[in-house]
Parts: C-alpha cells; sequence; structure tokens
C-alpha cells in the first residue's frame, strides 16, 4: 500500500503545484476513495480566475482558501473503509467494502441549523463546507478534493454506491444530475392556473454546457413539449440536440432581439413557458425573462458564484408579466439515488458517457482548466490514477 498521494494543488489564481502527502490514518466511520474521474465544475474554473466568493450575501458566504486541492463531482472506489464506515455511511443504508464504485455528496453540513432542520433536501447550511472548494490541503488529512489519487471522506459525507450499470464516465455526472432536481422543484408549482413546468410546455434552456445540457435531458424525460437550447458553442448546441432539444440558437451568430422573437415564433407570439438560466454570466439574465410568456417561470441556477450585476425594470420584467423567478444555488443531497437510477434506465437514450468529452492526467490539470473554458469541450475531467 502505497503511503504517498500525489496530488494538483492550486496555489493560487491560475498556478498549479504537483505535490505529495501522507496517506492519512482513518478515524472509525471515515473511508479513502482511490480517484477513478473528477469533473471540472464551473465553480473550479471560478476559483482557478480568482473568483473565490460562494453564497454571497448569506450565512454561509465563504471565500475558497489556497492551497487547495479542487474537484469536487468526484466518482471513484473504496480503497479503505474502516468498521463503522461499511455499515452505516452510504446515504441509502447500502453495504460498502473495499472495490465498491461510490459518488459522494460534496457538502458537508452541520445538520443542526435553522436551514437544516427546516429545509428538505436543499443544501442550505449556515455553516456548509464542500470538498474541492473549502478545505485547504494545508489542513490534515490534506485530501479533500478529487484532483489527488486518494481521497478522505468523512463521517459526515454522504456516499452513494453507484450501481453496476453505470460506467464512471457516466456516474461522474451524478452530482449534475442530481442538480436537476431543480425540475422536479418548478413541477411543484404545477396546477390548474398552469404555472412551474406541464406536459407538453415550451422549454428555453440558456447555456448548453454540462449543466444544462441534463436540464435538456431532464425536461425531456419529464415531457416538454418543445426543447429550444441557446449558447456560444456550435458543438454543445449539437451535443443539446441528442440530449432532446428540438431547436437550437447559436448565441455567437444571433442577436438577443433575434432570439426573443424566434422564442415568440415558436410560441404562437405567446413566449415560453419555462426558462432555465444555465449560464454563469448575468449577461443573459434580462434575456431570458423576456423570452417568458406572461405567468411563466424562470430557474436561476447558472449563476453560483458572484459573476456582477445586471440592470432590470422592475415593472416591466417581474410586475407586468406576472412571472415565477426562482433561484436555486444547489443540490438535494436526496436527488443522487434518482439521479443514479435515471441514467442508468436511460444509458441508451441519452449519450451521458460521451459528454466526457476530454480527460487529463494530474500532471496536465492547468491544459485541462483551460480546455474546460474552451467551447469546444463538454464536461472535462481529471483521471488522477489513468483514463477511464
Amino acid at each position: 500500500m502505497k503511503s504517498a498521494v500525489r496530488a494538483a494543488v492550486l496555489v493560487g489564481p491560475g498556478r498549479y503545484e504537483i505535490q505529495e502527502f501522507e496517506r492519512p490514518t482513518l478515524p472509525d466511520g471515515s473511508l479513502l476513495m482511490e480517484m477513478e474521474l473528477s469533473g471540472i465544475c464551473g465553480t473550479d474554473k471560478h476559483t482557478y480566475l480568482g473568483e473565490t466568493k460562494q453564497y454571497a450575501g448569506t450565512p454561509a458566504e465563504t471565500d475558497t482558501p489556497f492551497p487547495i486541492i479542487q474537484g469536487h463531482e468526484n466518482v471513484g472506489i473504496v480503497s479503505e473503509i474502516t468498521p463503522r464506515a461499511a455499515e452505516h455511511l452510504e446515504f441509502y443504508g447500502k453495504p460498502l467494502k473495499v472495490g465498491d464504485r461510490i459518488a459522494m455528496c460534496p457538502d458537508i453540513v452541520c445538520g443542526k441549523c435553522y436551514e437544516c432542520t427546516h429545509v428538505m433536501g436543499y443544501v442550505w447550511c449556515e455553516h456548509s463546507d464542500c470538498y474541492g472548494n473549502s478545505y485547504s490541503s494545508a489542513d490534515w488529512p490534506h485530501l479533500m478534493g478529487g484532483w489527488s489519487q486518494q481521497v478522505y471522506i468523512r463521517p459526515d459525507t454522504f456516499v452513494y454506491k453507484v450501481p453496476s450499470g453505470l460506467s464512471p464516465k457516466a456516474a461522474v455526472l451524478v452530482e449534475l444530475m442530481a442538480c436537476t432536481a431543480s425540475l422536479d422543484k418548478l413541477k411543484e408549482f404545477s396546477s390548474m392556473s398552469h404555472e412551474g413546468m406541464n406536459s407538453g410546455d415550451t422549454v428555453v434552456v440558456i447555456g448548453n454546457g454540462p449543466l444544462g445540457l441534463l436540464h435538456v435531458a431532464k425536461a425531456d424525460l419529464m415531457g416538454a413539449g418543445q426543447i429550444i437550447a441557446t449558447d456560444l458553442s456550435e458543438t454543445r448546441l449539437n451535443f443539446a440536440k441528442r440530449m432532446g432539444a428540438d431547436v437550437t440558437l447559436n448565441v455567437a451568430q444571433t442577436s438577443p432581439e433575434g432570439r426573443i422573437a424566434t422564442v415568440r415564433e415558436l410560441t404562437g407570439g405567446r413566449g415560453a413557458d419555462v426558462v432555465l438560466h444555465m449560464a454563469n454570466t448575468p449577461r443573459s439574465f434580462v434575456e431570458g425573462i423576456e423570452m417568458l410568456k406572461r405567468g411563466g417561470m424562470m430557474l436561476e441556477m447558472g449563476n453560483f458564484a458572484d459573476t456582477g450585476e445586471v440592470t432590470m425594470n422592475v415593472h416591466r420584467h417581474i410586475c407586468s408579466k406576472n412571472i415565477r423567478l426562482i433561484g436555486i444555488t444547489n443540490h438535494p443531497s436526496t436527488g443522487y439515488g434518482p439521479a443514479l437510477t435515471l441514467m442508468e434506465r436511460h444509458a441508451d437514450r441519452y449519450p451521458f458517457e460521451e459528454m466526457v468529452s476530454h480527460q487529463y492526467a494530474l500532471d496536465d490539470v492547468d491544459e485541462a482548466m483551460r480546455m474546460s473554458m474552451d467551447t469546444a469541450s463538454l464536461k472535462v475531467a481529471v483521471a488522477p490514477n489513468g483514463f477511464v
């Protein structure tokens, strides 16, 4: 058993170093995961660029520390496990053993604050921490991010056994697929007044990176009548069609006015029933509202980090249109089981594995990060122990 563990450490904005850490001794209730794949998330890109503030303006506001091992979209194999973890750590009560493939919710919650005891499922904890975002590699147990050969899994982590029918290239998407529980939240608003999301509705997805693409698939599964996808990348728009989109609009080749007009033309002049804003920029936020019909609903999930402000007319954009505007900043820990089940069941319908367009070794994480910002990529993943 190797005692030294290699990891890619972000020592400051834009600067990685490969470092070695001692393999930690496990307290009972914990385990070690040998990493297979760790997806590069939008938050990782923000941290790389020095944009480190998350949950701004809430009790959970944080600034990501340096040095840090990034990576919170993780899938791997149990490499060492303690007795209590083997019996009790899996979220749904399944026993775990060395060799099992697992995924994890990266959020650590206190379980005691008002948000934890009054909000079902969603991670709104006032004291939440996150693998790959909150823990400095300078502090024990050091290995708290997925861009490492091994990850230390704390006893208070939500861990999920991956179904045998899912490969690591599909399972690495589970955190993002859990985020599509946002559409289940929209469905809760459905009623005879036709709020929320209903069967046959027109759904616009603004921003078709991995998060947007999985929302396209989930909207398709939930019975959307027409799905319109917008993005800067023709690569991503082509993939959106494979995930269920009916119409695509290239932002680089169209104007906001033209896109709004197209949505109205496709909906008999009314506008979309639902707009999902998955772009990590506020620039297209008002455009999304303009695309909505009167009484429509818009979900904002793309601006997880503080990306700036927009100007809008409250009367015109909110009040007069009677819209419902829903902000969701995370995913529910209860969403992983359904996400894994849906991906396994519909693996022949949607090309989940092909969403991992690029894999990179630990020594090439800087190149991986740059590729994740390239419009030619879909999901870029780090493979700390070799490509899968």
